[in-house]
């Protein structure tokens, strides 16, 4: 009998969430730590996933980025309740080239591209307002023509040495299986709920 495939399995239920999830099938929770060991969670977005990982993009001067410089362990979380599933990946998180960077960049509508300039991601500012002056301004700066990706917004992968994934039952009886990496293979166990 052939082991279950991890990522081709995962793609299976991403394609039901797309079609099936009221909400956007792509949040997932990225959890980080600093070098400290302090936690942080917060949600992202799923960009791509293949064999090679988990890819989300961000501004690289914000927290997130910064803990996962000092420490490149990270945990992702994709939630679907409608069709009661989740699933937990944990890895190492590296950096996408520049060139992922710049494709994925280059289809972002043009007011994200503007905002990835004028944001400084979760640093304070007096309010709503100055955010839509740095965008007006970036917006200026660019006019009609290409808004390049900024050298400072790029992406992460999280490659995975685990995939858990979990399925509601009735009466708690729920399915949980886990994938984990060993050496170049992926071992598969059923999980009590």
């Amino acid at each position: 009998m052939q082991l279950p495939d991890p990522h081709r399995l995962f793609q299976e239920w991403f394609a039901e969430a797309r079609d099936r999830e009221k909400g956007d099938p792509t949040a997932m929770a990225l959890a980080t730590a600093d070098a400290t060991g302090r936690p942080a969670v917060r949600m992202v977005l799923l960009k791509h996933a293949d064999a090679r990982g988990f890819v989300f993009y961000t501004n690289l001067d914000s927290p997130k980025a910064d803990d996962l410089r000092a420490n490149p362990r990270a945990e992702l979380c994709l939630h679907w309740p409608a069709l009661e599933r989740q699933v937990r990946v944990s890895g190492k998180a590296e950096a996408t080239t520049e060139a992922e960077a710049d494709a994925y960049f280059a289809t972002r509508p043009r007011l994200s591209q503007l905002g990835a300039w004028a944001s400084h991601q979760s640093r304070p500012m007096n309010g709503r307002y100055e955010l839509e002056q740095a965008v007006t301004k970036e917006a200026m700066r660019f006019g009609v023509g290409t808004v390049p990706r900024p050298p400072f917004w790029s992406g992460f992968r999280v490659v995975p040495t685990q995939i858990e994934f979990w399925h509601q039952r009735p009466f708690r009886h729920h399915d949980r299986q886990r994938f984990t990496l060993i050496g170049s293979a992926w071992h598969h166990e059923w999980l009590f709920p």
